[in-house]
């Protein structure tokens, strides 16, 4: 299983209803859970014949366990993750011949805009949420992108 294949469905679920999910194959094992006992945290657990990395992916923990039984946890993104409001495609500026709206390491405020999503031929102005640093952009320029998806991370001021 591709870790594209993989984002898609923690997308998916993410996204649903379902308190707890369960998916292998032969080389791979996948279990979400966001029961309520755990404070709505989410965790997957990933078991493939050889450490795929799963990046930009925002839970409380993040474990990839191979066949070997060798575990390799990474911690959770810390800072402010902008997820998208919508279904669209995503712009990183207004228009292709202009600049930016942003960049990694530059500072926004409350209300400024990072980016635009097309949905339905309208382009919806995405602000943040929060003043701070852009530490990490997590999606490429003119690609698609679903509701909830993490967009930015910003570290607050």
């Amino acid at each position: 299983m591709k870790i594209e294949e993989v984002k898609e469905l923690i997308n998916l679920i993410n996204e649903s209803d379902l308190a707890l999910f369960e998916f292998k194959t032969d080389d791979c094992y996948l279990k979400m859970d966001k029961s309520t006992t755990r404070s709505s945290e989410i965790k997957e657990v990933v078991t493939a014949a050889s450490p795929v990395p799963v990046a930009n992916i925002t839970s409380s923990e993040t474990t990839i366990v191979n066949k070997e039984e060798t575990t390799i946890s990474a911690p959770a993104l810390e800072g402010y993750i902008v997820k998208s409001p919508i279904v669209g495609t995503f712009y990183m500026s207004p228009s292709p011949d202009k600049a930016s709206y942003v960049e990694v390491g530059k500072r926004v405020k409350q209300g400024d805009t990072l980016c635009i999503i097309e949905a339905m031929k309208l382009m919806n102005e995405i602000e943040s949420e929060v003043s701070g640093e852009v530490l990490e952009i997590l999606v490429e320029n003119e690609s698609m992108v679903e509701f909830g998806q993490p967009l930015f991370r910003i570290r607050r001021d």
